[in-house]
């Protein structure tokens, strides 16, 4: 692992510091001595950021509050810059220095792009060219008192930009690439409020806690600390009074097919638009439940009774040596039924075997009713001991029962003796979703969340078509989840050529059968990469579960390295597959592009270690797979998608994933790889180029090359020695 680590310290070395998001501080003249009387010029490091947005409808007025730190023990001096957000038109900006109103100096793109050019060629580094092409706020900074802070607010107003009918507003995160320490707290808080109704409102961006007061307001918040922020801020909206809203995002570059990421919300429902439904409660009471586990499961299902809907149907089935039901069939949420059903829960002891089979077949032969969605919730801390115990057996048990998954099933596993395979090969029959409560975890807190997302549904057996379905491909999940309230269906698939289509989704809303046919447009747009490794990890997931759960063939191991490789997903189940590609690739006596030739040494016992350990069906490393690929599979952001990416498991002793992902970045919808100290574009390995065209770092036509191409600036910012397509024209940076 040394080599990864001294790379990772070159990577912090060559950097400009600039840890934030938002404006930062440069100082020009810091105290010479006579050790070091040159001057230099460097970054300030940027302790929190604050931000809070208010926006109605088509204008946001952006507040930032920033605190930056002088560790020195000198007086500085130095400008700030503030870089204004691209297609941003801002108005009303105002600076407090330290509780003094400062006026800021602005700057067009061109004399903007004089600066950063300078900064670039005093500096030795290109960060500053990603915001090239962008006007910029400036103001000096004087005095900076040494072991102090200083204070910076910030507040302009802008017009929120619209996409395809959705509406998007973003702020700068993207600064990782420059950044030598971490910021070290940042909290984003969003208020919209519109003339109509609000439906989609989401981040694809980051982890965001979205809060919907009024149907036509919204609350977005966003809290984060000890991070290196490497995707700009962004949420999308939209307004209208259909039942459900549809926002369509694209990305396209002239070097590749396109990518689209659909989002449908039906918004706030009135109660009357929740679909009554059935649901069975399946418990396992046997002996390995006894003490805390049974205390909270009583807990968590006494929740579950109590907040049932008025028009539900619900039973409950205990099981250990054998099962046993309360009722004998669904029976209807009354007062008298809801006080039976509690006395029951509270009387449940721990003891016996494991009949999940006695259990299952019982919750499945409950009839349904076509206009009712029907639920089975099955919570157990074991693996099956009495009846059928051999998971495919078992499997094709409830699959012969469960014909037309009639009944949707959610597992909920507690522990870590579990079978994981079959209790996801379970979820996977009855097109639910599972969860896993680790040892000594809260299970009440996580049955009673689950209840609270599936206690409303809004619409089932839902399905998805396009009308020109020729241009379409690779579209993920491929079985659509039933709709409940407060959540949405995303979506993410492949296309060909820009151009109109309709989407027609059809879906069970009401009791009746309904259908909308909504437009769509598919756009060359170079703005909206993330949904390109989205969409990839959503692919790559939904591969990894076809192995994990059906086994492995050699197309499907192909299959993933190739799409790993591509977009830069390193997991710790994927990354035993690449390096034997690259093995593979040293053998034929080519340069491996990922890893080094003693790299592939050093790491793949680890590596075969993690990828035996993940495709087993039990334990602790089983579970952590399958909420990995579940995670994977149902990303709808990129900070989803990142969590299954680096690896903590006490089993990976080096870190693996961690070290493979060092010398990884995800930039114009691939991957790049840090190859030797040059960072590399996957497209110059994989595509056929027009011509090659070499460009020194700093020259007159490196600077030609980035005023005349902007969109190529944020991949000129990587470094100094760079290897890229850019319109079928391979362009390679060299010092």
């Amino acid at each position: 692992m040394k080599k990864k680590q001294i790379m990772a310290a070159m990577l912090i070395s060559m950097s400009i510091g600039l840890a934030n998001a938002g404006g930062f501080i440069l100082i020009n003249q810091p105290a010479a001595s006579s050790h070091n009387p040159s001057t230099q010029v460097y970054a300030l490091q940027c302790k929190t950021l604050n931000v809070t947005v208010n926006i109605e409808c088509m204008m946001a007025h952006t507040k930032i509050e920033q605190v930056f730190i002088n560790n020195s023990s000198s007086r500085l001096e130095g400008y700030f810059y503030f870089p204004v957000p691209k297609g941003s038109v801002i108005s009303n900006f105002s600076m407090d220095v330290n509780g003094v109103m400062t006026e800021a100096e602005m700057l067009d793109a061109d004399k903007a792009r004089e600066i950063y050019e300078e900064i670039v060629r005093s500096m030795r580094d290109p960060a500053l060219l990603e915001f090239a092409d962008q006007d910029l706020f400036r103001v000096r900074i004087f005095p900076i008192e040494p072991k102090s802070t200083k204070e910076i607010r910030i507040s302009y107003r802008e017009k929120v930009e619209s996409d395809n009918g959705t509406y998007m507003y973003r702020f700068p995160m993207n600064t990782k690439k420059y950044a030598s320490a971490p910021l070290k707290n940042a909290e984003i808080n969003i208020n919209i409020a519109c003339a109509d109704d609000l439906k989609n409102v989401f981040s694809p961006t980051h982890d965001v806690l979205v809060e919907r007061p009024k149907t036509k307001e919204a609350k977005i918040h966003y809290v984060q600390s000890d991070f290196l922020p490497d995707t700009d801020f962004k949420v999308y909206y939209q307004t209208g009074s259909s039942i459900l809203g549809l926002s369509c995002l694209s990305y396209k570059t002239i070097d590749d097919d396109g990518f689209f990421y659909l989002d449908m919300h039906p918004g706030l429902m009135k109660e009357g638009n929740i679909l009554p439904k059935d649901i069975t409660f399946v418990l396992d009471v046997s002996g390995s439940m006894n003490g805390e586990k049974m205390t909270q499961a009583r807990n968590a299902l006494s929740y579950c009774v109590r907040n049932l809907n008025p028009n539900d149907r619900f039973e409950i089935i205990k099981f250990s040596t054998e099962a046993k039901s309360l009722f004998g069939k669904r029976m209807p949420v009354t007062d008298n039924n809801k006080n039976t059903a509690l006395e029951f829960i509270q009387s449940l002891r721990a003891i016996g075997g494991t009949n999940m089979d006695e259990a299952l077949n019982m919750a499945l032969r409950e009839k349904t009713e076509s206009n009712r969605p029907s639920m089975i919730l099955f919570i157990t801390d074991g693996k099956p001991t009495i009846g059928e115990t051999e998971e495919r057996a078992l499997i094709k048990k409830i699959s012969n029962v469960n014909q037309n998954n009639k009944h949707r099933i959610f597992t909920l596993g507690i522990g870590h003796d579990l079978n994981a395979r079959l209790l996801d090969l379970i979820t996977e029959e009855g097109r639910g979703y599972r969860t896993y409560v680790g040892e000594g975890e809260d299970i009440e807190s996580e049955v009673s969340s689950f209840f609270i997302k599936v206690n409303a549904p809004i619409a089932s057996d839902i399905s998805v078509r396009f009308e020109n379905a020729s241009q379409v491909s690779d579209v993920f999940p491929k079985q659509i989840p039933d709709l409940f309230s407060g959540e949405s269906i995303t979506l993410f698939g492949r296309f060909m050529k820009p151009g109109k289509n309709n989407i027609i989704i059809e879906g069970t809303i009401n009791g009746s059968r309904k259908t909308f046919t909504l437009p769509i447009e598919l756009k060359e747009n170079k703005e909206n990469e993330f949904i390109a490794p989205l969409w990839a990890s959503r692919h790559v997931g939904f591969l990894l579960e076809q192995v994990r759960l059906h086994g492995e063939t050699k197309e499907l191991k192909d299959e993933i390295v190739v799409l790993a490789k591509q977009y830069g997903i390193i997991t710790p189940y994927t990354s035993y597959l690449i390096i034997e590609d690259e093995r593979r690739t040293v053998q034929q006596d080519r340069n491996p592009l990922f890893l080094s030739r003693s790299d592939i040494n050093e790491l793949s016992g680890n590596a075969e270690y993690l990828y035996d350990q993940m495709r087993s069906g039990e334990g602790k490393d089983a579970i952590e797979s399958s909420i990995d690929i579940q995670t994977m599979q149902k990303a709808t952001n990129m900070s989803q998608a990142k969590k299954s990416e680096i690896s903590t498991r006490d089993g990976d002793s080096n870190n693996l994933s961690s070290a493979l992902s060092n010398d990884i970045r995800q930039m114009g919808g691939r991957a790049w790889y840090n190859a030797n100290g040059t960072w590399v574009d996957i497209l110059s390995e994989k595509q056929i180029y027009n011509q090659k065209y070499q460009l020194k770092f700093g020259s007159k036509a490196y600077f030609e090359f980035s005023r005349k191409y902007p969109e190529a600036n944020s991949f000129l910012a990587l470094g100094k020695n760079l290897r890229f397509i850019h319109n079928h024209v391979l362009i390679e940076v060299v010092e």
